[in-house]
């Protein structure tokens, strides 16, 4: 018999695989129930710092358009559209991630905002300590563009 705990932390791929394997030919008393536990933990969580991560790009992209009017362009452009897209795709995917948006925008604002001082060379003063953005009103609406 495999040492379960060993392959999974050898070897992710071939373990999943072959728990994968174990469940459909109905042998779960062979499964790896714990590290199955602790896999979809961890699968659960990325989902979140993926939603964080594409929610601070988002952010960061709207505070450089509104702060920095000159420098819009079609690569800032294509930046918020992409971060939207993949956001709304988490969502539908995984929509008990959306009650999360609102805690999830604080952090990542906060992020977002040194991000933008750091790419703009702006003062970070310069831009709202608070998200002036409201998640899905704002940020996430297509239509929207934010001024200075």
């Amino acid at each position: 018999m495999l040492d379960m705990t060993a392959e999974y932390k050898a070897d992710f791929y071939s373990w999943a695989k072959h728990n994968a394997q174990l469940l459909r030919n109905g042998q779960v008393d062979q499964a790896d129930w714990a590290n199955i536990a602790e896999a979809l933990d961890s699968m659960s969580n990325s989902e979140r710092r993926f939603l964080k991560s594409h929610l601070t790009d988002l952010l960061m992209h709207l505070l450089k358009w509104q702060y920095q009017p000159q420098r819009r362009g079609r690569s800032w452009q294509l930046s918020i559209h992409n971060s939207r897209k993949q956001i709304r795709y988490i969502l539908d995917d995984s929509p008990s991630l959306e009650p999360q948006l609102p805690d999830l925008l604080n952090s990542a604002y906060a992020d977002a905002r040194e991000d933008a001082s750091l790419e703009t060379e702006l003062d970070i003063a310069t831009f709202p300590e608070t998200c002036p953005f409201r998640v899905l009103e704002d940020a996430l609406n297509k239509a929207f563009w934010p001024e200075n």
